[in-house]
Protein backbone atom coordinates (compact mmCIF):
# COMPACT_ATOMS: atom_id res chain seq x y z
CA UNK A 1 0.00 0.00 0.00
CA UNK A 2 1.44 2.83 -1.20
CA UNK A 3 0.32 6.25 1.09
CA UNK A 4 2.25 8.20 3.13
CA UNK A 5 -0.27 8.01 5.89
CA UNK A 6 -0.28 4.31 5.89
CA UNK A 7 1.58 2.60 9.19
CA UNK A 8 0.73 -0.72 8.47
CA UNK A 9 0.99 -2.96 12.39
CA UNK A 10 0.76 0.20 14.53
CA UNK A 11 -0.29 -0.14 17.80
CA UNK A 12 -3.53 1.91 19.22
CA UNK A 13 -1.00 3.21 22.18
CA UNK A 14 1.54 4.17 19.67
CA UNK A 15 -1.25 5.83 16.93
CA UNK A 16 -2.69 7.89 19.88
CA UNK A 17 0.26 9.08 20.41
CA UNK A 18 1.33 10.24 17.21
CA UNK A 19 -2.30 11.44 16.60
CA UNK A 20 -2.37 13.52 20.03
CA UNK A 21 1.27 14.63 20.56
CA UNK A 22 0.45 18.10 18.77
CA UNK A 23 -2.80 18.60 20.40
CA UNK A 24 -3.99 19.35 16.37
CA UNK A 25 -8.19 18.45 15.93
CA UNK A 26 -7.89 16.22 12.49
CA UNK A 27 -4.61 14.84 12.40
CA UNK A 28 -5.32 10.88 10.81
CA UNK A 29 -3.46 8.29 10.16
CA UNK A 30 -4.18 3.88 8.46
CA UNK A 31 -3.11 1.27 10.54
CA UNK A 32 -4.11 -2.32 10.91
CA UNK A 33 -6.54 -3.51 12.83
CA UNK A 34 -5.42 -5.36 16.00
CA UNK A 35 -8.95 -6.94 16.80
CA UNK A 36 -9.99 -7.63 13.33
CA UNK A 37 -7.30 -9.30 10.56
CA UNK A 38 -7.34 -7.84 7.29
CA UNK A 39 -9.04 -4.71 8.40
CA UNK A 40 -8.21 -1.16 8.17
CA UNK A 41 -8.44 1.39 11.16
CA UNK A 42 -8.85 4.89 10.20
CA UNK A 43 -7.69 6.98 13.19
CA UNK A 44 -8.81 10.67 13.38
CA UNK A 45 -8.21 13.27 16.54
CA UNK A 46 -10.57 15.22 18.62
CA UNK A 47 -10.09 17.38 21.77
CA UNK A 48 -7.56 15.31 22.84
CA UNK A 49 -9.25 11.80 22.08
CA UNK A 50 -8.27 9.39 18.82
CA UNK A 51 -11.77 8.13 17.21
CA UNK A 52 -11.35 5.03 14.98
CA UNK A 53 -13.24 3.90 11.93
CA UNK A 54 -12.84 0.60 10.60
CA UNK A 55 -12.49 0.15 6.98
CA UNK A 56 -14.08 -3.35 5.43
CA UNK A 57 -12.44 -4.27 2.03
CA UNK A 58 -15.32 -5.34 0.06
CA UNK A 59 -15.83 -7.68 -3.26
CA UNK A 60 -13.99 -6.47 -6.21
CA UNK A 61 -11.46 -4.31 -4.26
CA UNK A 62 -13.60 -1.47 -3.08
CA UNK A 63 -13.68 -0.45 0.49
CA UNK A 64 -16.33 0.77 2.85
CA UNK A 65 -16.19 2.65 5.83
CA UNK A 66 -18.49 1.11 9.11
CA UNK A 67 -20.85 3.85 9.85
CA UNK A 68 -23.29 4.71 12.54
CA UNK A 69 -26.92 2.70 12.73
CA UNK A 70 -28.90 4.47 10.11
CA UNK A 71 -25.98 6.33 8.02
CA UNK A 72 -25.97 5.04 4.15
CA UNK A 73 -23.08 2.86 3.33
CA UNK A 74 -21.21 4.41 0.86
CA UNK A 75 -18.43 2.45 -1.19
CA UNK A 76 -14.98 3.34 -2.53
CA UNK A 77 -13.04 2.09 -5.40
CA UNK A 78 -9.90 3.22 -3.63
CA UNK A 79 -8.47 4.46 -0.20
CA UNK A 80 -7.51 7.55 -1.56
CA UNK A 81 -11.09 8.31 -2.82
CA UNK A 82 -12.44 7.52 0.80
CA UNK A 83 -9.80 9.78 2.41
CA UNK A 84 -11.04 12.24 -0.29
CA UNK A 85 -14.22 12.36 0.78
CA UNK A 86 -13.80 12.35 4.58
CA UNK A 87 -11.49 15.27 4.20
CA UNK A 88 -14.35 17.59 3.66
CA UNK A 89 -16.22 18.98 6.95
CA UNK A 90 -19.68 16.92 7.68
CA UNK A 91 -19.56 13.88 6.12
CA UNK A 92 -20.05 11.47 9.03
CA UNK A 93 -16.83 11.41 11.13
CA UNK A 94 -16.00 13.29 14.49
CA UNK A 95 -13.69 15.87 12.43
CA UNK A 96 -12.82 16.46 8.88
CA UNK A 97 -9.66 14.98 7.95
CA UNK A 98 -7.11 18.17 7.66
CA UNK A 99 -3.38 16.61 8.44
CA UNK A 100 -1.82 13.09 7.16
CA UNK A 101 0.68 11.58 9.99
CA UNK A 102 3.16 10.20 7.85
CA UNK A 103 5.18 7.41 8.30
CA UNK A 104 9.01 7.44 8.82
CA UNK A 105 10.95 5.50 6.98
CA UNK A 106 12.36 2.22 8.71
CA UNK A 107 15.67 3.07 7.27
CA UNK A 108 15.76 6.59 8.33
CA UNK A 109 14.74 5.37 11.58
CA UNK A 110 17.50 2.93 11.89
CA UNK A 111 19.94 5.35 11.16
CA UNK A 112 18.73 7.90 13.50
CA UNK A 113 19.67 5.23 16.38
CA UNK A 114 22.50 4.19 15.12
CA UNK A 115 23.77 8.04 15.69
CA UNK A 116 22.25 8.19 18.84
CA UNK A 117 24.15 5.18 19.77
CA UNK A 118 27.37 6.74 18.34
CA UNK A 119 26.89 9.45 20.40
CA UNK A 120 26.32 7.60 23.43
CA UNK A 121 29.13 5.22 23.07
CA UNK A 122 31.90 9.04 22.43
CA UNK A 123 30.54 10.51 25.24
CA UNK A 124 32.98 10.87 28.02
CA UNK A 125 30.54 10.96 30.93
CA UNK A 126 30.56 8.14 33.42
CA UNK A 127 26.89 8.73 34.11
CA UNK A 128 23.69 8.08 31.85
CA UNK A 129 20.15 8.92 31.93
CA UNK A 130 18.24 6.25 32.23
CA UNK A 131 14.41 6.51 30.36
CA UNK A 132 11.48 4.98 31.38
Amino acid sequence: MDLPYYHGPLTKKDCETLLLKEGVDGNFLLRDSESIPGVLCLCVSFKNTVYTYRIFRERHGYYKIQAAEGVPKQVFPNLKELISKYEKPNQGLVVGLLKPIKRTSPSLRWRQTKLELETFMNSNSDYVDILP
